[in-house]
């Protein structure tokens, strides 16, 4: 049941009726957006420095501090930008000038253990190597085959020495290392 109208109607898929599509109309980015600026509602009042209201004159400047140069371990830097803390110092300096000049000084450590002469040559064999192929890739150094050989098996060599002699067990005392 067709009528005469029906093929007159325009169809969003075919567009008009002679089968012509109209192009879309470039999107206007700019008013969209302020369509939605001004139609948002109302605007907040942001104090007295908004941009709604000019100030008629500038804001005061903050008073002017002169920089004291001293250590950042001394606290009289932040007494001196505090009355009430000043007041305090004063009250407490009194009592406690001996006590602003002791410090912890932590005891000497231990000497850093030597180990035993094959450990040592372990670990020049662990090191020395990887360093000296280093040096012969940057400086185009070539090694013979029996020295490449060698160096590589003093790495081996060093690694396995090294974890071969790793203590195996550690002290059951309890303690978890932590020291405080």
């Amino acid at each position: 049941m067709s009528t005469p109208d029906d093929g007159q109607r325009e169809d969003p898929a075919n567009g008009t009726p002679d089968g012509h599509v109209e192009p879309d109309l470039p999107f206007d980015e700019e008013a969209a957006w302020r369509s939605i600026v001004e139609n948002y509602g109302e605007r907040p009042s942001l104090g007295p420095l908004s941009v709604e209201t000019t100030p008629l004159e500038p804001p005061p400047a903050p008073p002017r501090v002169d920089p004291v140069e001293l250590s950042p371990f001394d606290r009289s830097y932040l007494d001196a930008h505090d009355p009430e803390r000043t007041e305090q110092a004063d009250e407490q300096d009194v009592h406690h000038l001996s006590d602003r000049h002791e410090h912890f000084v932590p005891p000497l450590p231990p000497p850093v253990p030597r180990g035993t002469p094959a450990r040592r040559m372990a670990w020049v064999g662990l090191f020395g190597p990887p360093v000296l192929m280093i040096l012969a890739v940057a400086f185009g150094w070539t090694f013979p085959s029996a020295l490449s050989f060698a160096l590589v098996a003093s790495f081996v060599g060093g690694f396995v020495f090294l974890v071969a002699t790793m203590p195996r067990d550690r002290d059951e005392d309890g303690d978890d290392g932590a020291v405080v």
